[in-house]
């Protein structure tokens, strides 16, 4: 059994006790190294909450449960980040990091960011003063825009654009896949992504779509009606049918359309 199997068996024999778990638990040394062990793994994108497999998105159960867990038996305690002071649980991202890790790690992270320990961006990436919570994963060459919210363990791919005042819904459920924004992806401002939901690959999403996994998404063409999905290469706008809120897959675009035209061209059609 490797490190991994080991870590993930012993992170399900605690999830099994997890009602006689306290505050003190993270005392005992055994759990203290399970826990931070696998927060640190994500926090430095070694593992991750979710994965593709056979064209279905799945799910690390065990990583979420440990999450869960070490929210549950971790102190608050206070934490400064500039001149905002926190009283949390779960520390910030970046304490103790120096000039150095930063320019090693490729990212760049504006003034008034909360990025908490657990979530990791690759290289490339841009964070614009937005919540980062734990068990996100942001890939490489990714933008978060201005006052945006990312919650517990969303998974945003590579070269997406997230504008401003866009929240993501995160989820503590062991049995509920986590949001998925898969690669090059756009989300207009002000948008709301709810749990569960899957946003395709080349997917853009105008201003104002809310979208959980009750919304119907109207295909314009064929009149086909997705639920928590959308499909890869969507163009998506709000609309209003019969007095209902929904939204409409107004075109499909493919890839090198897509590099001809601006966002704002395509959202035109």
């Amino acid at each position: 059994m490797n490190e991994g199997e080991k870590m993930k068996t012993y992170i399900d024999e605690l999830w099994e006790v997890r009602d006689t778990l306290s505050k003190e638990s993270l005392k005992e040394s055994e759990i203290k190294k399970a826990l931070l062990d696998t927060i640190d793994a994500l926090d430095n994108g070694k593992i991750k909450l979710a994965y593709k497999e056979n064209l279905e998105w799945k799910m690390h159960e065990w990583i979420k449960k440990a999450i869960i867990l070490y929210i549950k038996v971790s102190q608050n305690y206070m934490m400064t980040n500039g001149t905002h002071k926190f009283y949390d649980n779960v520390a910030l991202k970046f304490e103790g990091w120096d000039h150095s890790k930063f320019e090693t790690s490729g990212i760049k992270i504006l003034p008034v960011s909360t990025i908490k320990k657990g979530a990791f961006i690759a290289k490339g990436s841009i964070i614009k003063s937005s919540f980062i919570d734990m068990g996100v994963y942001i890939d490489e060459n990714s933008l978060i825009e201005y006052n945006s919210a990312l919650g517990v363990g969303v998974q945003v791919g590579k070269n997406c654009h997230i504008e401003s005042y866009v929240g993501i819904e995160g989820n503590l459920s062991i049995h509920t896949l986590p949001t998925i924004i898969e690669d090059n992806v756009y989300i207009g401002a002000k948008s709301q992504i709810g749990n569960e939901v899957i946003i395709g690959e080349g997917s853009i999403l105008a201003m104002g779509c809310l979208i959980d996994k009750y919304t119907p998404i109207i295909d314009s063409e064929t009149g086909q009606i997705f639920y928590g999905q959308i499909p890869p290469y969507s163009v998506v706008k709000p609309t209003f049918k019969d007095g209902k809120y929904g939204c409409m897959i107004s075109q499909r675009i493919d890839k090198i359309k897509k590099k001809e035209l601006t966002i704002q061209e395509i959202l035109k059609d």
